[in-house]
């Protein structure tokens, strides 16, 4: 897989679970962008090459500015490795069918900013990591591990089993999401855009929410929404 732009190749370069087979760059002068541990061995996988081949190597349109990286993708998560931690306060997030590289990406790097420990989707519909949703993620692929699930609502079950509160977003929702409380353990379930939530996602869930908006225009972005619920529940777990 190739990766590309400088926050998504910088952050990998950075992550000692990511394996690296080739760094390439447009300009010389982009070595002493790299990071400054880099190994000697890694040193010697640097390549110089034109903008022309990054062009023809990338998806159309890539923003690359100047580097791209040959990888191996990340070993997802396991559902076990997500719920089995002891911290008293965490928040994970979990997808319901949203399927836009941008949005997950989007979705990966607020998750990032305020902590999250993971970001889990399910197996079918629902992209694997890839280089739109790397460079959307803006380096946050790096940070936030992934965790795929082919059963969401057992899922949700084992989430809960294991001291997790699951938090669902919906328009038809009576409480706003700053009128629960949002400490401990705090699982942030949102659909996609247009479908939403699933029956059987839905059921699974212990409270439903909305965000508090105005009554002309209420609908954002899916990565819009995680993005305030990610600060609500950060704000309430910090104070």
């Amino acid at each position: 897989m190739l990766l590309y732009g400088l926050h998504p190749c910088i952050s990998a370069l950075n992550n000692p679970d990511r394996v690296i087979e080739k760094i390439y760059l447009t300009d010389k002068k982009l070595i002493d962008r790299l990071p400054p541990t880099l190994s000697a061995t890694m040193r010697k996988n640097i390549e110089i090459v034109p903008k022309e081949k990054l062009i023809a190597i990338l998806p159309r349109e890539a923003v690359h500015q100047g580097i791209a990286l040959k990888v191996q993708p990340l070993e997802p998560l396991d559902i076990s490795d997500v719920i089995h931690n002891d911290e008293p306060n965490q928040i994970i997030v979990i997808l319901d069918q949203v399927s836009d590289p941008h949005n997950i990406g989007a979705i990966l790097r607020s998750a990032a900013v305020f902590g999250a420990n993971a970001l889990i989707l399910t197996d079918r519909h629902a992209p694997k990591e890839t280089p739109t949703l790397a460079k959307s993620a803006s380096g946050a692929l790096e940070h936030v591990p992934l965790c795929f699930v082919k059963n969401l609502a057992q899922t949700l079950k084992a989430i809960k089993e294991a001291g997790f509160w699951c938090v669902a977003f919906a328009e038809e929702a009576t409480q706003t999401l700053s009128q629960i409380d949002l400490k401990g353990k705090i699982a942030l379930v949102l659909g996609a855009e247009g479908d939403g939530l699933r029956r059987l996602t839905s059921e699974n869930c212990d409270f439903y929410v909305k965000l508090q908006s105005t009554s002309e225009f209420s609908t954002l972005n899916v990565s819009n929404a995680a993005a305030i619920a990610l600060y609500e529940t950060f704000q309430q777990q910090n104070k």
